[in-house]
């Protein structure tokens, strides 16, 4: 069943067909939102939220563009709404917290574990200090693996403004990374 006839279906009252669409969409919610929040159980609260809200204002969808470009404006922008709420210690400390970005080790040795941990830590914090465009295009392309034309829908720019964004995002992302001191590994090496 496709979108917009799921859509027509719980405009109508059909619960079922909104289950469906939670589940068709659920991952790709919380995937956007673990990209900005870096922790499993705010991500996992803030979907739920999204999904409420979009039940709410499923009436107000119009289809001028994809269910799924209208449902990730959405998540981003009650991401950022989360974020600009949350003091800026917690948002630190949920990162600290998270293990989002950290790739599965099968490494006996401790060090390697701890080093690839605090690297990812040290990216998330970076990512993070971006002003706000800047990280949103970043985590879209990045995190979302979308097109600049998907971004540029999403964050309602031209796709040349997401070009631009993009490219200040991962200059910047590399001035953070390389005046930040020594990498995580670093500090880790014997002498």
């Amino acid at each position: 069943m496709t979108d917009p006839e799921l859509i027509t279906l719980i405009l109508q009252g059909d619960r079922d067909s909104f289950r469906i669409l939670v589940e068709r969409y659920q991952q790709l919610v919380f995937r956007t939102c673990m990209g900005f929040m870096h922790n499993r159980e705010d991500a996992e609260d803030l979907t739920q939220d999204i999904f409420i809200q979009v039940y709410r204002s499923l009436s107000r969808f119009r289809g001028e563009s994809a269910f799924s470009t209208w449902l990730y404006r959405i998540a981003v922008n009650a991401s950022l709404n989360r974020l600009r709420r949350s003091p800026v210690k917690m948002i630190f400390e949920a990162l600290d917290r998270s293990a989002i970005s950290v790739p599965a080790i099968n490494e006996d040795d401790p060090e390697k574990i701890l080093i690839s941990r605090e690297h990812a830590a040290w990216l998330r914090r970076a990512v993070n200090s971006l002003p706000g465009n800047q990280r949103t295009a970043l985590i879209l392309s990045q995190y979302e693996d979308l097109s600049q034309k998907e971004i540029a829908e999403i964050m309602m720019k031209s796709e040349g403004a997401v070009e631009s964004l993009l490219f200040r995002a991962k200059r910047n992302l590399r001035k953070r990374l390389s005046s930040s001191g020594k990498k995580p590994e670093d500090r880790h090496r014997k002498k």
